[in-house]
Formats: structure tokens, C-alpha cells, sequence
């Protein structure tokens, strides 16, 4: 188990000299270390990370970022809903390098920076596209989703599965409601063609707590035979 609690007391990040990080992102490490040296650089600045989340970057938002990789397709169109920072988008850009992922982010100030970062850590696979959700709907198709911190459930289904196309699916990180929440988005869900949704905790590092999953794939468009 990792000691956390001291080394959070004066800021630090007690997983900031892990050596289990290189080898959980792998060929990716470059990359995501990068990153999240733009975030600890920037992100206060920029108001994308609040004070309080530099002494846990790795455990709550790039490891937590990682744990929707295991789910999604390695090649084909991802879309990162509501983008922000970069999380999950940057992240899974770098650990899929043969996927196209789209950064999908309304805020001007946050697809700058998004363009900026995929320009520094050269991740040659991402879009960023400045927009709304419900914008792109009949324009902008992916073979998955992802969305992070956005919404509940029942309103990230109005705007996530329009996107899929037929067996595509929305990956989502959630808490420990996410089983609530499925219930609440069940009709939704069904008039937009999705399956039955799955939760999943996807482990990260050990001492490290799991990470909540949603998944659900779209098996039908409405009047598309």
C-alpha cells in the first residue's frame, strides 16, 4: 500500500516518483508525463486544475483518465465529450496512438489549450473541435465515447449515443452512483437504441483505489434498419 496521507499535507504527490507509473502507461509514458507536467505548470494558471489537485494529479485524474483505455476500441474514432484539461482525451490519445481522438470542448480558452498540448507532446492522433454535443449530432460519428465529470447519466445519453454509430459505446468514468444512474437513464437509453449498461471498478495500481466504469453500446439507430 502507498503511504499518502503525510506526503498530501505539504502538496507533494506521493505517486510523483512511483516507479510503477512507466511501466502501467508504458510506451506511452512520455507522453503522459509531459502532460502532466503542463497541467502542474499550467493548469492553476489556466483554470483548468483547482490548488487542491496537484498533491493527487496521478491517482484522480491520469491514472483515473487510464482506466477507461482497457475499454475502448485500439484503432477507429473516439470522441472525448466536454474534453476540459485533456481528461480522458489526452490520456487515451496517448496510450492509443493508432486511434483518431476527437477533443470535443465548447470553451475557446480549453481548445487552445488542448491544440497547445497536443502540439508540445506531438500526439499527431488528436482533433480538437470546438463545440457542443448536441451540435454535432448527424455530423461527427465515433466508434466509442468517453466522458468524464460532464453530467448525469440520463442527460449524457441524450448527448453521447446520437454520436455512436451502431456498435459503438459510451465509456464513461462515474462514481458510486453509477448504478443509480443507469436506472434513471434506462428509458432514455432504450428510445436512443442502447443496450443494457455494465459497470465495471477497473483497477489501476496497487494502493491505488479502482475506478468506476460505465459502458453501454448503441445495438440499434432509431429508424435505421
Amino acid at each position: 500500500m502507498i503511504e499518502a496521507q503525510s506526503a498530501k499535507t505539504d502538496g507533494a504527490d506521493p505517486l510523483d516518483d512511483d516507479a510503477r507509473l512507466e511501466p502501467f502507461f508504458g510506451a506511452a509514458w512520455p507522453a503522459v508525463k509531459g502532460f502532466h507536467d503542463l497541467l502542474v505548470d499550467q493548469g492553476e494558471l489556466r483554470g483548468l486544475v483547482g490548488p487542491r489537485e496537484f498533491s493527487r494529479l496521478w491517482e484522480r485524474h491520469l491514472l483515473n483518465s487510464a482506466a477507461v483505455v482497457p475499454f475502448l476500441p485500439t484503432e477507429g474514432r473516439i470522441i472525448d465529450l466536454g474534453s476540459g484539461a485533456g481528461l480522458p482525451g489526452i490520456v487515451v490519445a496517448a496510450m492509443l496512438p493508432s486511434a483518431e481522438v476527437v477533443l470535443l470542448e465548447p470553451m475557446e480558452r480549453r481548445t487552445d489549450w488542448l491544440s497547445e498540448v497536443a502540439e508540445t507532446l506531438a500526439l499527431d492522433n488528436v482533433v480538437v473541435r470546438r463545440g457542443r454535443a448536441q451540435d454535432e449530432h448527424g455530423s461527427l460519428v465515433g466508434d466509442a465515447v468517453t466522458v468524464r465529470a460532464v453530467a448525469a447519466l440520463e442527460k449524457l445519453y441524450r448527448w453521447a449515443i446520437p454520436l455512436l454509430r451502431r456498435g459503438g459505446a459510451l465509456v464513461a468514468l462515474k462514481g458510486s452512483r453509477a448504478e443509480e444512474e443507469i436506472e434513471a437513464a434506462k428509458n432514455v437509453g432504450r428510445k436512443l437504441g442502447a443496450g443494457v449498461a455494465s459497470v465495471v471498478d477497473a483497477p489501476t495500481i496497487e494502493g491505488v483505489d479502482m475506478t468506476r466504469v460505465v459502458r453501454v453500446v448503441r445495438e440499434a439507430v432509431p429508424g435505421v434498419r
